[in-house]
């Protein structure tokens, strides 16, 4: 219930941003309109772009990691520009708080259209971040130019003040994204927030850097620096959307492989997806970092890949059953296939390792063996069967499973809905 007050609070704080800034900007009349409309069109052209790198906020995928948070590059600069713009062409501007936010949301909300009449992506979340973003910058400098505060400030100092307003800004940005991951996902709120810092320093440096010039530009030559200095943005733009579509076709190749083992008759129907999603979740209650969730995840995927070693399929899949060397020689024959597939090699590690002792395992190993030991049990059970199954796995604690992962896995489960007794 708190999360989702949280994501109430937030939106209901762009909404009135927004909708304030409209009226307020109707009321008083658009100031220097062509400066309006031209920053209104470059924010519009920088959202069609727009191709979120994650399924859902704060989900790993395969087009997530850091330096691809911000997506549209190209609006989000221009969005910035306009609200740290002081001058035009050596004449000052008189636009304040209102009518960037005003402007900034307009244009956002229009190029965002063909995602919404489409339904790609979190454009709801990403027009909240916009908005407050903007809001933000906007209240740092407006007010204060217009009042005469930076009137001595010139040169290298003016700048350095331009890209530190940028720098708070994209902080506060972060905060928002984690907090709106943090209200749909339920994860914890810190490694959420890590993550997004994170990708700070790869294009949200380039947003940063390319909005203070782009103010510093039009302030000195006019509206004529916007397409020059809009070049590199776009580009970059373009490269992450086909970097995306890579990334994608990637994933629902080892999605495919996953499934052959499903396809063959070794595992049950949705076991390896299973897998992978309850074991993602106990990743982040353990709160690793975005690059081991997303190995991680394709692990997952993977991890039965071993067993169509196998003449005569396992009953159900259910390899935690076999004896320690047969599993150990699935894994090592799985670890050599996922090799040939041309995946991570860290991916192919996890997998291999996977029946080993868990001490000697990485942390990734230790959540598959541990999570697919608990799907397997639970598979088929009665109302039951989650309780039963974490005690199984609590009871082989000390020998088989790393603590640690299961106590994650029963705070993960209890999170579901279930009612669990104190852990051992």
């Amino acid at each position: 219930m708190t999360s989702r007050r949280a994501l109430a609070a937030l939106y209901a704080a762009a909404a009135l941003l927004a909708a304030g800034s409209l009226l307020v900007t109707f009321l008083a009349g658009l100031r220097e309109r062509p400066v309006a409309l031209a920053f209104g069109i470059l924010v519009a052209v920088g959202e069609p772009a727009l191709a979120r790198s994650r399924l859902r906020p704060g989900e790993a995928s395969p087009v997530s990691g850091p330096g691809l948070r911000e997506t549209a590059p190209l609006g989000a600069a221009g969005s910035l520009s306009y609200a740290l713009l002081g001058e035009h062409a050596g004449h000052p501007t008189h636009h304040g708080v209102a009518q960037v936010v005003a402007v900034v949301a307009a244009a956002s909300l229009l190029g965002s259209v063909p995602q919404l009449a489409r339904g790609q992506g979190p454009v709801l979340d990403h027009l909240v971040r916009r908005v407050l973003a903007v809001g933000f910058a906007a209240a740092c400098f407006q007010p204060l130019y217009n009042r005469g505060a930076f009137d001595g400030w010139s040169g290298p100092a003016y700048a350095l003040l331009l890209l530190a307003l940028l720098v708070l800004t994209v902080l506060c940005d972060a905060v928002v994204a984690a907090a709106l991951a943090r209200s749909r996902t339920g994860w914890p709120f810190a490694p959420l927030l890590r993550d997004e810092l994170r990708a700070v320093p790869g294009i949200g440096s380039a947003v940063c850097a390319t909005g203070a010039v782009m103010a510093l530009a039009v302030a000195v030559v006019g509206l004529w620096a916007l397409p020059v200095f809009s070049v590199p943005l776009l580009l970059t733009q373009l490269s992450l959307r086909r970097y995306a579509a890579v990334r994608a076709t990637y994933r629902q190749t080892i999605a495919c492989l996953a499934r052959a083992t499903e396809i063959a008759g070794y595992t049950p129907p949705g076991h390896a997806r299973r897998v992978a999603a309850l074991s993602q979740a106990v990743g982040r209650d353990l709160r690793l970092p975005e690059p081991e969730l997303t190995v991680l995840e394709y692990a997952a995927l993977m991890h039965d890949i071993g067993q169509l070693s196998l003449v005569d399929p396992v009953p159900a899949g259910a390899t935690a059953g076999l004896p320690a060397a047969e599993q150990r020689r699935i894994a090592l024959l799985g670890g050599a296939v996922v090799r040939q597939t041309g995946v991570s090699a860290q991916v192919a590690t996890v997998v291999e390792r996977q029946a080993d002792p868990y001490p000697e395992q990485p942390v990734a190993a230790r959540i598959v063996r541990a999570v697919n030991a608990y799907e397997e049990r639970v598979r088929g059970s009665g109302p039951d069967g989650p309780l039963t199954a974490l005690e199984e796995l609590r009871l082989g604690t000390g020998r088989e499973y790393a603590p640690e992962v299961v106590e994650a896995l029963a705070r993960v489960v209890s999170r579901s809905g279930l009612t669990l007794p104190a852990g051992g």
